[in-house]
């Protein structure tokens, strides 16, 4: 069991096992290489992607699939050897979601560059979905989408 202290929540408790490892970083962000992730609430679709390292860094994010049921990510060679993927090897996909201060009707959610994890390793990196057409800033709210 491991204490972190985060600027939401005061000091929590985190499983080791709960903690994923971004060898890289997330992009602009690489200085933070371990999180916690763990539920917003018991019926939320959201998460909380709490940085270990940093008390303040905590990320929105939420399956992508909530978003697109036919959400396909991306995975390059050089990606999969980084995250140690083996043949079996569940994939978890994760998209930062950016909710502005005044109207959070107004959020979105980044489709083009999600976090994907390996469940059995607790590796994880950022990928660029480039070949798919996917926003960085698609809405989530159905009136947002329409709108002009």
């Amino acid at each position: 069991m491991e204490e972190i202290d985060t600027l939401r929540f005061g000091r929590i408790k985190v499983e080791g096992d709960k903690i994923i490892t971004f060898p890289r970083g997330i992009l602009g962000f690489s200085r933070c290489r371990r999180y916690a992730l763990f539920p917003h609430g018991e019926k939320s679709p959201f998460c909380w992607l709490q940085s270990v390292e940093d008390a303040a860094l905590a990320f929105v994010v939420m399956d992508p699939a909530l978003v697109d049921p036919r959400y396909q990510v991306d995975v390059d060679e050089q990606t999969a050897r980084e995250l140690d993927i083996a043949p079996g090897d569940k994939i978890q996909a994760l998209c930062i979601v950016t909710i502005p201060q005044g109207d959070p009707r107004r959020m979105t959610v980044n489709l083009l560059g999600p976090l994907v994890v390996n469940t059995r390793n607790r590796l994880a990196a950022q990928v660029i979905c480039e070949n798919r057409g996917y926003s960085h800033r698609r809405p989530l709210l159905a009136e947002e989408r329409e709108a002009p």
